[in-house]
């Protein structure tokens, strides 16, 4: 029996020599944020670990309001030029040509005053800016 189903996918691969193989199909996109349980409650990080915050003035869902000296200070959580939206990430197009992430259409920022994973500090200066959380 094994020599049978060995015989038959040899002439399977024959039967097709000189056809291209059909493209990669894409898998499940991961989401571009996890969240995480601090003694703060649920909120986001990015890949490295790090709060994620939005803005109080990106009110349009298209667009971000953190510009010039304001992006020095919180860095825009910036998406790949291939990302495509999954679940409640979005993808916000930033002045300078590239894309950030956002969740339910809010841009996602992390804080130049955070030093470490897990640190929140960025929310401690201001009331503009608050740690993105998850809705359940």
């Amino acid at each position: 029996m094994v020599g049978a189903v060995l015989w038959l996918t040899a002439s399977a691969a024959v039967a097709h020599e000189g056809e291209s193989a059909p493209p990669a199909r894409k898998g499940p996109q991961m989401s571009p944020a996890q969240v995480v349980t601090t003694e703060r409650g649920a909120m986001f990080v990015d890949p490295k670990g790090m709060t994620l915050y939005y803005f109080d003035k990106d009110d349009s869902g298209n667009k971000s309001n953190c510009n010039g000296k304001c992006k020095e200070r919180w860095i825009p959580f910036t998406a790949p030029g291939d990302a495509e939206a999954t679940g409640d990430f979005t993808l916000v197009n930033r002045n300078d040509g590239s894309k950030m992430w956002a969740y339910r259409f809010r841009p996602l920022y992390t804080s130049q005053a955070d030093k470490a994973p897990g640190d929140a500090n960025g929310a401690v200066a201001t009331t503009d800016w608050h740690i993105a959380r998850p809705a359940y």
